[in-house]
């Protein structure tokens, strides 16, 4: 039920004789939920003789501000922004399978792989199994030994896929929350050694050097980021084999989808990184874990290029909220005990602070990262020449709407070349009043839940 201060403040709007412009902004950010208020202007002048084309300014706005979208890639701060990042990367990761935005069509006939590398078990927790649709028990064994806190390791529930037990700990004394949050916070690193042991992999098993591996072929890979519920990061990947000037050339006769295949395997088993001994904790060679999941994405198979795109831009917007932690910084100085988190979050949060005042682990900086349980790594990354970029389409729907804007009269037309453009802009807040929340949330059809106010 809307509060008097809410309804008070929706009247007040709904009154104003600047209504239908404030409206206008609410359509136009997409519905987001926390808009940026802008306060500025922009001056059109003609190089040739300094007159001034056109002005726009923040003025004549309702409040004296501009209202555009917060951009944030999470959903669960800004459900429609979010999926517009998810739209995004969408099209960036179905570019780079099967052309368009700059990739030639031809990139279909290149070897790509989709690989999931996962983390390796950190001790037993909740978990959903089905085989051949039936839902198995979560641990169940016959002779399950007790661990030395007295809980038995067993659990013969059939686990719901919404259960909150799931990714929990049989036994939370027992588990290595030490070693989760170290392999969060290096999981970027064990990345990046992957790659080069990828590319050393293919040069070695076609008889080349680093350098002539580089003058034949080029490994071009898109990546995402997932939380399981266990409160770790696992990658899940699209690599893909050029020829020498990328998605344009095809790649040579031995780069094919079995020898990618194979040197995916063997860097997965191949790279480690160590995590230095502190009080209390050893050194840690991290590994990636056992499972390893390589398929070749079709055109019309099982996995589609469209099935790949839609996967991973899906993760693209998500961050640790299905571990049960907050999408926000954590303070130091904050009542673990009063946040409100499932306790295996809590206990994570908590070791990233424990770990984070040694010296050795310093440049991991754990306690800044604690609300990401120690992952401090891009969400979504791509290799150079995979497919185009966020910024390209950004620009490209910038271009369309200014297209717009000519063509319905609200900025002139103008050569480019001829015309400098100044701009004057000062951030003035963010967010709705809850009033405004309310009129806003009707205005598009979906719910703006939590305005927080104007900031």
């Amino acid at each position: 039920m809307p509060s008097p201060h809410a309804v008070a403040g929706m009247i007040s709007r709904l009154n104003d004789p600047h209504y239908a412009r404030w409206a206008s902004q609410v359509r136009r950010t997409g519905g987001c939920r926390q808009p940026i208020h802008l306060r500025g202007r922009v001056d059109h002048i003609d190089q040739a003789t300094g007159e001034l084309i056109h002005r726009y300014s923040t003025r004549t706005e309702p409040g004296g501000v501009l209202r555009v979208p917060c951009k944030t890639r999470r959903a669960s701060r800004c459900p429609a922004c979010a999926e517009t990042y998810r739209a995004d990367t969408y099209q960036l990761i179905r570019a780079g399978l099967i052309g368009g935005k700059g990739v030639p069509e031809t990139v279909t006939a290149h070897p790509c792989l989709f690989v999931t590398l996962t983390a390796p078990s950190f001790g037993s927790v909740h978990t959903r199994r089905e085989k051949n649709g039936k839902v198995l028990p979560c641990h169940a064994r016959r002779d399950a030994p007790t661990c030395p806190h007295g809980r038995v390791m067993s659990c013969t529930a059939r686990h719901g896929s919404e259960e909150t037990c799931l990714g929990e700990p049989l036994c939370p004394d027992c588990y290595d929350y030490a070693g989760s949050v170290l392999f969060n916070a290096l999981s970027p690193e064990l990345w990046r050694r992957f790659t080069l042991a990828l590319r050393r992999r293919l040069a070695r098993a076609a008889g080349l050097t680093q350098r002539e591996l580089r003058e034949q072929a080029v490994v071009s890979f898109a990546k995402v980021a997932e939380y399981q519920r266990r409160g770790v990061v696992h990658f899940h990947a699209v690599i893909r084999l050029d020829g020498p000037d990328g998605p344009t050339s095809p790649p040579p006769a031995w780069a094919t989808a079995d020898a990618l295949a194979d040197a995916v395997r063997h860097a997965a088993s191949a790279v480690a990184v160590t995590a230095p001994a502190v009080t209390d904790e050893p050194a840690r060679v991290l590994r990636w874990g056992a499972q390893l999941d390589v398929r070749s994405i079709t055109m019309g198979g099982e996995l589609t290029e469209q099935a790949v795109a839609a996967y991973i831009a899906k993760y693209a917007t998500k961050a640790a909220e299905c571990v049960g932690t907050l999408d926000r910084r954590i303070n130091p100085l904050d009542d673990l005990a009063a946040l409100p988190i499932r306790e295996h979050a809590r206990r994570l949060i908590a070791e990233c602070f424990r770990l984070g005042v040694f010296a050795e682990l310093a440049d991991l900086r754990l306690p800044q990262w604690a609300h990401m349980l120690g992952f401090r790594g891009h969400f979504s990354t791509k290799s150079r020449r995979y497919s185009t970029t966020l910024g390209d389409i950004r620009e490209e729907r910038t271009e369309h709407m200014r297209t717009e804007a000519v063509s319905t009269g609200r900025l002139p037309l103008f050569e480019e070349d001829t015309v400098l453009v100044i701009a004057e802009w000062e951030y003035a807040g963010q967010g709705y009043s809850l009033g405004d929340a309310l009129l806003a949330a009707a205005l598009i059809g979906v719910p703006l839940a939590d305005p927080g106010g104007q900031r």
